[in-house]
């Protein structure tokens, strides 16, 4: 099973430097933005051999390291 330092390690590489607690917000304040999300959507579909289709690309899946773990978790079980 993944864990949330997985997904804080994807954010560090999209965004070199960035490091933010597991459960902060990454959209609303700005840590990410549109394009990042792309980067990093392509990253977890490398990574974790996933397919993030449009119906993920929702905010709620990406407000924090948490949701994006959770959705990973998820889409693993599909």
């Amino acid at each position: 099973m993944h864990t949330v330092n997985e997904i804080l390690d994807l954010i560090a590489e999209v965004k070199p430097g960035l490091r933010p607690d597991p459960d902060a917000e990454l959209i609303k304040s700005g840590l990410l933005d549109s394009v990042d999300i792309m980067s990093l959507v392509l990253a977890l579909d490398n990574t974790f051999d996933i397919e993030i289709t449009p119906m993920e690309l929702r905010e709620e899946n990406f407000r924090s390291a948490e949701t994006i773990l959770t959705m990973v978790h998820k889409l693993e079980e599909a």
